[in-house]
Parts: structure tokens; sequence; C-alpha cells
């Protein structure tokens, strides 16, 4: 089961805006830059970011139902900030994965206790 929907708030409220300018330059942390679906307004959302030979791998540790994964879905990819960086995305695809595939030691082990079974997979264009 992911991460409840009151913490979810509260990071998207407070936590999230506090640590917005560091995530963009962190190792293992990214900026999603991404548009609305309906309102086209520009978003910005922190993320753990998995980097793989093929792209980049987010685990949905609220769950695949976000509006911020929606955004990228139907728009087809975004972009990430990464390390001072911006690089784009393409392909999304939200992928259930309870064994946790590629996930590194102790990520995968935290996720497995977080519960979290859904992954936002990115490919490099």
């Amino acid at each position: 089961m992911p991460i409840p929907n009151a913490v979810a708030r509260f990071n998207r409220v407070a936590t999230n805006r506090v640590l917005r300018p560091f995530t963009a330059r962190l190792p293992g942390f990214a900026v999603v830059r991404h548009n609305g679906r309906t309102s086209g307004r520009p978003y910005r959302t922190p993320v753990g970011l998995f980097a793989r030979p093929d792209g980049y791998v987010i685990a949905l540790t609220y769950g695949p139902d976000r509006d911020w994964v929606k955004n990228i879905v139907a728009a087809g990819g975004c972009e990430l900030e990464i390390r001072g960086r911006t690089v784009a995305a393409t392909a999304p695809r939200v992928v259930h994965d309870p064994a946790r595939t590629g996930m590194p030691p102790g990520v995968k082990q935290a996720l497995t206790l977080l519960g979290v079974t859904d992954f936002l997979h990115l490919s490099r264009p």
C-alpha cells in the first residue's frame, strides 16, 4: 500500500516547497517538469530518480494515480532537472513490479517496507 494521502498532501504543501530547490542538484533526485492535462499550467515535482541504461525509473511512493503521473503519461513525456541540467524523457509507462526489479539494495528493502510496487519508466530520446 502506498504512503497515505495525508502524508502526500503535507509533502506537497510543505516538504516539496522546501526541498525543490535542492532536489534538482542532489544525486538520486530530480525535479520533473510537466504541464497540467487540462489547465496547461506548468508544474515542478521533486522525485527520487534511478538511472537505467535505457532511461530512468521513478518509484511511485504515493501510487500511480497522482496527477503528475497522469500528466506525464498523457503528454507522452516530460523534462527532468538532474544535477543542474535539463534532459528530456519520453515514452512514459507505469509498471507494476512487486519484485522491485532493478532497484538498488537498501532502496529495494525500503520500498518493500513501504509497500511500493508501481514505477514510472521513462526513456531517453
